[in-house]
């Protein structure tokens, strides 16, 4: 769909894959689809994807009824939840978690302390520079504000947005550590971008899994979303009333999506140009 291969089979499956093999799992949103068409560096990175799930309920439901084929939904809680389940999960040092805040980091913490999972402070890292409460300075010029939370943390704001992320802290953090698999957890579209540059920079092949704010909703950081609303596509109404401030401009923004399902398909998106009007 849209130029993604999605993997098909089930959240296990997907986890068993990536922990033979390594590599960069990303889980688009709908809104992210968008994004395909409008930030190049963002398509760049899906590009640069190993695994692919559909965690997209309205994408999965959208490319049923407009294309009249069924794509399999594996979505990032299931994901994480079945790494959890492995043996891996509750080995020291082998889960290593890229977190958008100090809140975020505490619970998670705490999460670990109350379950089975060996989870420390050194296997938590903050993130303090890919996104914005606003603006983010690597989103494409001319590009909306992103809605705050959901992952969302501080960056610093540049005139020209920059051609992708870079965080020479974290490689080496990662580098010395040599976790097995690392969670990406920022949300936004921005760890797609990080995942690809740790794919690129690390010297061996972790698994990296790129699915936003779902940690969240297991350690409690976000809101609490049962698994038959997952399972039923309704996770979204369980979040938008948790914080519609935030998020109903994101959702409102995946409106484009059947447009472009209709119109490419199976093809990737082609990138938009923005012209500046003088005068």
């Amino acid at each position: 769909m849209l130029g993604i291969d999605f993997f098909v089979g089930t959240a296990a499956e997907a986890v068993a894959h990536i922990s033979k093999n390594g590599g960069l799992v990303v889980a688009p949103a709908a809104p992210s689809f968008i994004a395909l068409q409008d930030d190049p560096n963002y398509a760049r990175a899906i590009a640069d994807a190993d695994l692919a799930i559909a965690d997209s309920g309205w994408a999965v439901l959208f490319w049923r009824l407009l294309r009249h084929e069924k794509l399999t939904r594996v979505s990032g809680l299931a994901l994480f939840k079945a790494l959890l389940e492995t043996a891996d999960a509750q080995t020291p040092r082998n889960l290593f978690f890229i977190l958008p805040s100090e809140k975020a980091k505490i619970k998670t913490l705490e999460f670990a302390r109350t379950s089975v999972y060996p989870i420390t402070a050194g296997d938590c890292y903050v993130a303090s520079y890919y996104g914005l409460r606003g603006q983010s300075s690597l989103i494409r010029a001319g590009a909306p504000p992103l809605p705050e939370g959901e992952g969302r943390v501080r960056v610093e704001k540049t005139r020209t947005p920059r051609a992708g992320i870079e965080d020479p802290d974290l490689v080496r953090m990662i580098e010395q550590r040599k976790p097995k698999h690392i969670i990406v957890g920022i949300g936004g579209g921005m760890q797609d971008k990080l995942g690809s540059y740790l794919k690129q920079q690390l010297s061996y092949r972790p698994g990296i899994y790129c699915i936003g704010a779902a940690p969240g909703f297991v350690t409690g950081d976000q809101i609490v979303i049962p698994m038959w609303a997952d399972r039923f596509f309704v996770g979204w109404i369980f979040r938008l009333f948790a914080q519609p401030r935030t998020l109903l401009p994101r959702f409102w923004s995946a409106r484009r999506l059947p447009g472009l399902i209709l119109r490419y398909g199976r093809e990737r998106p082609t990138t938009r140009t923005f012209k500046t009007l003088k005068g």
